[in-house]
């Protein structure tokens, strides 16, 4: 076949675009009136952007104007279902199969280092641990120290026998005793009629208006030799007395009076308590002191309580 006009064609060898050429031009070629297919269609060539569906053009930014039903799609509320929505699997190809997978998201910028600081916050915890463990364990030897007990003393350590009726003094403190509790002799005898008398249960001794009747007092723990004052609680009524005072056997210069001091009636013990004293020299350790009625004393004296203090003093 060669090139040429070989006239009018079938339709169905017409060429749809011939009118976009010079020959189809001039055979009097025209565009479809149809559109493409797409009725009421109007195949004219416009500027992009420039074909309006049925609303007028509004300011930038404005939605544009119209009714429903007039290319102005009706908008729904917040949250509510859009109508002109259509599912993806509605739509040409359909979803995308269950078993695909998304694309994995971008790797991000990497986090702190946890591991470092693990390691330190275990490091840390261990030391805590280790100190308490130390501190109980030098707690526990202090207890143990502490709970022990003082050993016995030994028969080579054993304590001399305290005086009798004394009461152990303090260290730095001389012996006291109540007079009813020493050794009583020659019919001097432990009495509770009078009140007034301040030791125990308020006995005292009576019974030494008589000759030969004494108490004696074996007092330990003086610290040195050296002069002392012993001291005598006593009770006298009417005119002064007086009695023999003997150290470790010997009897002392002179003796011991007990004056009314409290100008007692006669027989009005429970008025004349007072005290009295002397300066006699003792040794160091034990020592026994004895108040006797001798021939020629005056007897008729109550003994409450006796003591000791370092030196020549008078209270």
């Amino acid at each position: 076949m060669t090139p040429g006009d070989n006239g009018a064609s079938t339709p169905e060898d017409d060429d749809p675009f011939g009118y976009l050429y010079a020959d189809g031009q001039a055979r009097g070629a025209q565009p479809p009136s149809g559109g493409y297919g797409y009725p009421n269609s109007v195949s004219r060539v416009r500027t992009v952007g420039e074909r309006q569906y049925g609303q007028q053009p509004g300011s930038y930014g404005q939605p544009p104007q119209g009714t429903y039903g007039q290319g102005v799609p009706q908008q729904g509320a917040y949250g509510q279902p859009n109508a002109h929505y259509q599912a993806p699997e509605t739509l040409p190809g359909g979803a995308p199969p269950a078993g695909r997978r998304s694309a994995p998201p971008a790797p991000g910028r990497r986090g702190p280092n946890t591991k470092g600081l693990l390691i330190g916050a275990i490091a840390v915890v261990a030391a805590v641990v280790i100190g308490i463990s130390v501190a109980m364990f030098n707690d526990t030897d202090d207890d143990k120290s502490g709970d022990q007990a003082t050993p016995a003393p030994t028969q080579s350590q054993s304590q001399s026998p305290s005086p009798s009726g004394s009461s152990s003094p303090t260290a730095g403190e001389l012996p006291k005793t109540d007079a009813s509790a020493l050794q009583l002799a020659g019919g001097a005898a432990k009495v509770s009629d009078v009140q007034g008398a301040q030791a125990a249960g308020g006995i005292y001794v009576g019974g030494l208006n008589t000759a030969g009747a004494s108490v004696t007092w074996t007092v330990d723990n003086i610290p040195e030799d050296g002069a002392y004052t012993v001291f005598t609680r006593y009770s006298v009524t009417g005119e002064d007395q007086s009695m023999t005072v003997s150290v470790n056997g010997k009897e002392f210069g002179s003796k011991i009076r007990f004056k009314n001091w409290r100008s007692a009636a006669d027989g009005d013990f429970a008025k004349g308590w007072t005290s009295s004293y002397v300066w006699p020299s003792l040794s160091k350790g034990r020592n026994t002191i004895s108040v006797s009625c001798q021939p020629g004393d005056k007897c008729n004296v109550l003994l409450d309580q006796m003591w000791i203090k370092k030196g020549r003093v008078t209270r």
